[in-house]
C-alpha cells in the first residue's frame, strides 16, 4: 500500500493524504501545447519584424557609394513601386505601433513586517488553543503534530485578536487587522518610492476571505485619499493565487489606459477565518495561515524603466472550475455543528497536479529554449503518435529561470515540484525560509519569496524568475519577470534582519 501522510497543501489546508503529487511531466496533453504556441502565435509580427529589420540594416551598413548611387537610379524610375511601398511601410509600421503591448514594468514591491509581539511558538499556540475550550484533546494533538511537520519556525505571526483569551474574531477586529496590513505597506512603498497618491490610476486589492463593506479597496482610497476617477478593483473568494490573477488584471488595465501607475494590494484575513471545530480536515488553516501582505507598484511608463526593478515578461493562467471536482477540491462549508471551515477532497492532490500540469505545458513554448522545446515535442509526438515506449522528456525549466518563487503553502508541495522539476535545494531555497519565517501568508508568499532572493543579493540584470501560485477553485497562475538591473531589497524588507540567520535546516 502507498505511505500514508499528513502533508500540508497549496492553500494550508491537507487531510489524511494517500497520495502525493503526481509526475504531472510524465503525461503532457497535446492540447496545452497547442495552447503554449498559440500564445507565441500572438506576438508573431514582433518575432519576425525584429529580425527583418536587423538584415536590413545590416545590410545597408555594408553599402558602397556605388551601390547607393544604383539603388537611387533604379528607385527614380519606378516612382510608383516607391511609392506603393512606403505607403505598405508606414501602414504596417503605425500598425505595429498601436497594436502592440506596452511594456509594463515593476518599480518595487513593499512586505508587511508584522510586530514581533504577536509572534507564536508551538507551544503557545497549543496552549492557547487549550484555553479556548473550543478543541478536544485529540484535535490539539492533532494541530501540534502538524506544526511540528508544517515546515514552520516559532516566528510566524497571528493577528492580535487571536492572542485573546477568548479569541474575538469580530468585524471591528478583522477591519483592523486589514488595515495594519495593508496601510502599513502601503506607506513603506509610497515614501520609497516617492509616487504621489495622485498618480496613482489604477488600484487592484485581493483578499480571498474577507470582504467587508465598504470594500477593501475604498478602505485604502478613503485612507490615502486617491484620486476620484481611480479605476479601482476588489477580488475575493480566489485564493492563493489571485495575486497572480491581480497583477494579470492590473497588466490588462495598463495596457489601455497610458501613462499611469498600478497599485496590487495582496492579503488574507485571519481575523474572522479561524476555525473553532474539531474537524481535522479544517484545523489545518489555523496552524499554517500567518499575517501578512505585499504592496506592489506597477507601470506603463517609459520613463520608469530606468528605475524599475523588473519587466513583467508572461502571465499564463489556469482555471479548471468547469470540473465539478476541480471546484470543490477546496471548499468553504460549515461543519456537523455548523462552525466555518474549509473541506478538501480526496482528489485534491491529483486535481493539483492536473492544474500544474496544463499550465507548465501552456508556459513552456514561451519561456523554454528552442533545443528543449524540440527535444520534448519530438518524445510527445513519438508517444502519442508513433506509440513507441521511451521515456518521457523532461524539460530542463532552469535553463528558461535563474529564481523561482513557488507559493508557500506547505511543506509538502515544495518537496514534490522540486522533485518534478528537478530543482535544486537552492531554487526552492526562499520558498521553505518563507514558509519557515512567515508562515502560508496566502496570495502574498510568492512576493516574500522574491524579497528573500533580493536580500540574499542573488538577483542579478537579466535574471528571470518564475512565480507560481495555486489556489482554490481550482487554479494554476504564473507570472515570468526579467530583471532589469542588478536588483537590491527595498530599505524596509522584513527580510533585513534576519537574512544572515537564513538558510536554516527544518526539521520535521
Amino acid at each position: 500500500m502507498p505511505e500514508t501522510t499528513q502533508t500540508p497543501s497549496f492553500n494550508g489546508v491537507q487531510i489524511h493524504q494517500s497520495r502525493r503529487l503526481p509526475d504531472f511531466l510524465q503525461s503532457v496533453n497535446l492540447k496545452y501545447v497547442k495552447l503554449g504556441y498559440h500564445y507565441l502565435m500572438t506576438h508573431l509580427l514582433t518575432l519576425c519584424l525584429i529580425p527583418l529589420m536587423s538584415v536590413i540594416l545590416i545590410q545597408a551598413s555594408q553599402m558602397q557609394y556605388d551601390d547607393v548611387y544604383h539603388l537611387w537610379v533604379h528607385l527614380k524610375y519606378n516612382i510608383f513601386s516607391v511609392i506603393i511601398c512606403c505607403t505598405i511601410l508606414v501602414f504596417g509600421f503605425t500598425l505595429y505601433i498601436m497594436t502592440r503591448p506596452r511594456s509594463i514594468y515593476l518599480v518595487d514591491f513593499s512586505l508587511y513586517y508584522p510586530p514581533n509581539k504577536f509572534k507564536v511558538k508551538f507551544s503557545d499556540f497549543v496552549e492557547h488553543s487549550r484555553l479556548t475550550g473550543d478543541f478536544e484533546e485529540s484535535s490539539l494533538d492533532f494541530q501540534r503534530k502538524i506544526l511540528e511537520r508544517s515546515g514552520l519556525g516559532e516566528e510566524t505571526v497571528v493577528p492580535e485578536a487571536m492572542h485573546s483569551i477568548p479569541p474575538r474574531p469580530s468585524m471591528q477586529a478583522a477591519r483592523e487587522e486589514s488595515e495594519q496590513v495593508m496601510f502599513s505597506a502601503l506607506e513603506n512603498l509610497l515614501s520609497h518610492t516617492g509616487i504621489k497618491t495622485k498618480d496613482i490610476g489604477i488600484l487592484v486589492v485581493n483578499c480571498s476571505l474577507f470582504n467587508p463593506t465598504p470594500s477593501l479597496s475604498a478602505m485604502i482610497v478613503n485612507k490615502f485619499k486617491l484620486r476620484g476617477n481611480i479605476k479601482s478593483f476588489n477580488l475575493g473568494g480566489m485564493g492563493c493565487s489571485a495575486g497572480v490573477i491581480a497583477i494579470d488584471l492590473a497588466k490588462d488595465m495598463l495596457q489601455v489606459h497610458r501613462n499611469t501607475y498600478a497599485v496590487v494590494v495582496s492579503t488574507e484575513n485571519i481575523t474572522q477565518n479561524w476555525y473553532f471545530g474539531n474537524k481535522k480536515s479544517m484545523l489545518i488553516p489555523n496552524c499554517l495561515f500567518r499575517v501578512g501582505g505585499s504592496v506592489v507598484l506597477l507601470s506603463n511608463k517609459s520613463i520608469d524603466r530606468a528605475r524599475a526593478k523588473y519587466r513583467l515578461v508572461h502571465v499564463v493562467r489556469t482555471h479548471r472550475g468547469a470540473d465539478d471536482k476541480a471546484f470543490k477540491c477546496v471548499y468553504q462549508e460549515q461543519d456537523d455543528v455548523g462552525k466555518t471551515g474549509v473541506s478538501l477532497s480526496k482528489d485534491l492532490m491529483a486535481i493539483a497536479g492536473d492544474a500544474l500540469k496544463t499550465n507548465i505545458t501552456t508556459l513552456g513554448p514561451l519561456v523554454l529554449p528552442i533545443s528543449e522545446q524540440l527535444l520534448f515535442f519530438f518524445t510527445l509526438v513519438v508517444r502519442k503518435f508513433f506509440n513507441v515506449k521511451v521515456k518521457p522528456y523532461i524539460p530542463d525549466f532552469k535553463l528558461a529561470f535563474e529564481h523561482f518563487c513557488i507559493h508557500a503553502g506547505g511543506r509538502a508541495v515544495i518537496d514534490e515540484l522540486e522533485k518534478n522539476l528537478e530543482l535544486s535545494s537552492v531554487h526552492v531555497e526562499a520558498s521553505r525560509m518563507t514558509l519557515h519565517r512567515f508562515g502560508n501568508t496566502s496570495s502574498s508568499s510568492i512576493w516574500y519569496e522574491l524579497g528573500y532572493i533580493e536580500a540574499k543579493g542573488r538577483m542579478k540584470k537579466g535574471h528571470r524568475v518564475w512565480q507560481i501560485a495555486f489556489g482554490s477553485g481550482f487554479k494554476c497562475n504564473s507570472a515570468v519577470w526579467q530583471a532589469l538591473r542588478n536588483v537590491k531589497p527595498s530599505p524596509k524588507s522584513p527580510w533585513l534582519d534576519c537574512i544572515d540567520r537564513y538558510p536554516v535546516e527544518i526539521n520535521g
